[in-house]
């Protein structure tokens, strides 16, 4: 598999992403347009976060930081969060168990 032959979907608006699935976990690929939101919510899901380009402002359990290239976040499975890309931003999210909303 290639990630350029994996077609992008529109997840939410302005969040394209890319999935892969494995047994266990979901790897998910987003191309996120400067502005686009991600609102406050919460999933069994153990999540994360690598931000590959571009600076990305994230609220974890009710505390935001801005993160940019390079940065990774856990997010624990039950743990509120929310996000706003502050740039065109390139983000990998790593989801476990798998998001079977995301095949």
């Amino acid at each position: 598999m290639n990630l350029s032959e994996i077609p992008s979907k529109e997840i939410m608006p302005g969040y394209h992403g890319k999935m892969v699935h494995a047994n266990s976990m979901s790897w998910a690929f987003w191309t996120v347009e400067k502005g686009a939101e991600v609102p406050e919510h919460q999933h069994i899901h153990e999540q994360i976060m690598h931000v590959v380009e571009g600076t990305f402002e994230f609220t974890l359990n009710g505390a935001t930081q801005t993160y940019s290239t390079g940065d990774v976040v856990v997010i624990p499975s039950n743990t509120p969060h929310a996000g706003k890309a502050l740039t065109a931003c390139k983000l990998m999210d790593v989801f476990s168990p798998v998001r079977e909303e995301y095949k």
